[in-house]
């Protein structure tokens, strides 16, 4: 039966993925140089045996036989062992190199000797030789099955390498708490925040130091907790405390460093100055810690302390009201946000920062389902005025990074390592990463060290405990997912997301009556984002009321449903559950489309694309998924 378009489609762009795929690894695993590096090799090697040893020194010309059995020998063994070591996935712990390269050099040797044999009139000895190499070959089989065996089975595996690991308290650790605002209005609460992020970006340029990150740290805010209690929360030594008094352009600012273990204070100082001094009173901070905490700066985390990526005071105003808003999450906030940045622009001209800032808000916009492409452009272009101002932006990268997640997840990828290879802990761009890894490619392996660095500097932040569910959730293991999503809710049960993840579990495990517990809160309620509406279209899907399901899907939350990936693998389940397989079918292809080839998942693990998991279009779109989710490279 002749394919219909659509399906033409679908092939021909399997197969351009499948040669672009196969292209990349032959360049990641050097396959193409190691190829040249042989045959230009390999013949100098044969024309020298030839006309030196065979032809000038009257070697037998076996010998040129003997060197070409060698070369071939050593060109498969590397090209095999190339090949298989960059493989990820290794079903029942079969690693092929190390079974296939030792039985080549084995048949190598075998052909080598009867050629030896040959030169040497030995004969009757073909035969002997062969039995010998066949019996160690077969030796070798067994006793590398045998091992293989004993190892941890592949179910178990993957549930030890799912579990998020517990993190160890650095001796070198730090969290700097948010200042308080001691001013007489007491309306410098955006300014006792810039204070506080800016201590720690200081601090976080200090390889031998581990600092707890800006969203984490911003939940002690007006905390009366204890010091200890606050550094056993966080997996912490070093308590940084402070405060601001700030009056008119003068300005009085307190820090006091403090040793968890015994609650002593290691130092504590007052400086005062205007509001010209901020920057110096910044750095003289973090550089007293560092002299505290008897740790030596290199030649680049010197420079990196003394770097101001916003040298104007008034700008530098600006950008902390402008953070302050896009904290909000509200739409007004974040477009007051924008007038800041612009203001800051005005002031400073060209900045890489200020930019990235801009790309940050317009983002945030799309993100939270108030704008939509338009405000996505904008975002790449900021993004890109900020690279051509500083290459090495972190931040720009990150925000191309996410920028990207919605379209193109090699460059997303691209993009969050190239902003971790400049700041190392830039939480932004770890969870753009671990995002890509759980959710999309279902690279649970690759995730897990990235969830190890992201709990031990951001603990507390909503995201990192997402993930702490997300990585057991997108691995299939429900019953695993439950109790930190369960938690999750339990802290924040008016958070959209955590409503929907945790109804999603419920409905994932068959427990529909609990699925619907959880989102019976907001289903009198207007959703006014995308996890708030899709929270309502699972409802109604349970409630198999398929008008209230297609009622919820307005054009403007389509598009937001469309662009992201996740969202439409969730979309595909709900509408799987309600028995409308081909819209299913239509989103399931627009997640694949926008990558999400998380194969383990889709064909077999998530419960509530059964209903489709038959139908003929399902399996022609799982074998293009299993080919990119086996070829990934991340």
């Amino acid at each position: 039966m002749k394919p219909s378009d659509g399906e033409s489609a679908v092939l021909e762009k399997g197969k351009k993925t499948f040669f672009k795929a196969f292209l990349a690894k032959l360049r990641k695993r050097h396959i193409i140089e190691t190829l040249a590096a042989f045959i230009g090799g390999g013949w100098l090697l044969i024309e020298v045996v030839e006309r030196l040893l065979v032809g000038h020194y009257r070697l037998p010309e076996e010998t040129i036989d003997l060197t070409v059995v060698s070369v071939i020998g050593a060109l498969l063994s590397t090209i095999i062992w190339q090949w298989f070591r960059g493989t990820e996935k290794r079903p029942g712990n079969v690693k092929v190199e190390v079974l296939l390269v030792p039985l080549i050099i084995l048949a190598t040797l075998a052909i080598d000797l009867n050629i030896v044999f040959d030169i040497a009139g030995i004969s009757g000895l073909r035969l002997l030789t062969g039995i010998v190499a066949l019996g160690l070959g077969i030796a070798w089989i067994v006793f590398k099955s045998l091992q293989w065996a004993a190892i941890v089975p592949e179910s178990k595996k993957q549930e030890t390498e799912a579990s998020p690991p517990i993190a160890v308290r650095p001796e070198k650790s730090i969290v700097v708490l948010p200042f308080t605002d001691l001013s007489p209005q007491k309306d410098q609460e955006y300014f006792c925040d810039g204070m506080t992020e800016e201590i720690i970006t200081d601090l976080s340029h200090v390889h031998d130091l581990l600092v707890i990150s800006r969203n984490s740290a911003m939940t002690f805010k007006g905390t009366q907790k204890k010091t200890h209690e606050i550094a056993k929360e966080v997996n912490v030594r070093y308590v940084l405390e402070g405060s601001v008094r700030k009056a008119g352009n003068d300005l009085r600012i307190t820090a006091q460093l403090i040793d968890a273990i015994n609650d002593s204070h290691l130092w504590a100082d007052k400086y005062a100055g205007t509001l010209s001094d901020v920057f110096d009173i910044q750095e003289k901070v973090s550089r007293v810690i560092v002299r505290a905490l008897k740790l030596k700066l290199n030649s680049d985390e010197e420079h990196k302390m003394t770097m101001r990526p916003i040298e104007n005071v008034r700008a530098y105003e600006c950008y902390l009201k402008a953070r302050a808003e896009v904290f909000k999450m509200s739409g007004e906030a974040i477009n007051r946000a924008i007038q800041y940045l612009q203001n800051a622009l005005d002031i400073m001209g060209d900045n890489a920062f200020l930019y990235s800032g801009m790309a940050w808000a317009c983002w945030m916009l799309v993100n939270i389902g108030v704008e939509q492409e338009e405000y996505l452009v904008k975002a790449e272009e900021f993004a890109r005025k900020a690279i051509a101002v500083d290459p090495e932006s972190a931040q720009a990268h990150a925000m191309l990074g996410w920028i990207a997640a919605w379209s193109d997840t090699r460059q997303a990828i691209y993009h969050f390592k190239k902003a971790l290879s400049v700041s190392v802990d830039d939480t932004l761009a770890l969870q753009g990463l671990m995002m890509v890894y759980v959710q999309w490619a279902g690279k649970v392996g690759a995730a897990i060290r990235l969830c190890e660095r992201l709990i031990q500097i951001d603990p507390l932040d909503f995201p990192t405990k997402w993930f702490q569910g997300g990585i057991y959730f997108y691995n299939g293991q429900y019953d695993l997912a439950l109790p930190p999503w369960r938690r999750l809710y339990d802290e924040s049960p008016k958070n959209p997301a955590a409503q929907l993840y945790y109804a999603l579990t419920r409905a994932s495990l068959g427990q529909m009556d609990e699925a619907l517990s959880v989102i019976a809160p907001a289903a009198s309620a207007i959703p006014s984002d995308a996890f708030s509406n899709m929270g309502l279209m699972l409802r109604y899907a349970i409630l198999k009321d398929r008008e209230r399901v297609f009622q919820e899907m307005t054009p403007n939350f389509q598009k937001t449903y469309q662009r992201d990936a996740a969202f439409s693998h969730h979309l595909a389940g709900i509408l799987a559950l309600l028995g409308e397989k081909n819209e299913a079918l239509d989103w399931l292809q627009n997640a694949i489309d926008r990558g999400f080839i998380n194969y383990p998942l889709l064909a077999e693990k998530d419960p509530l694309l059964a209903n489709i998991r038959g139908e003929e279009r399902f399996k022609k779109l799982m074998k293009r998924v299993k080919y990119e989710w086996e070829h990934f490279e991340g």
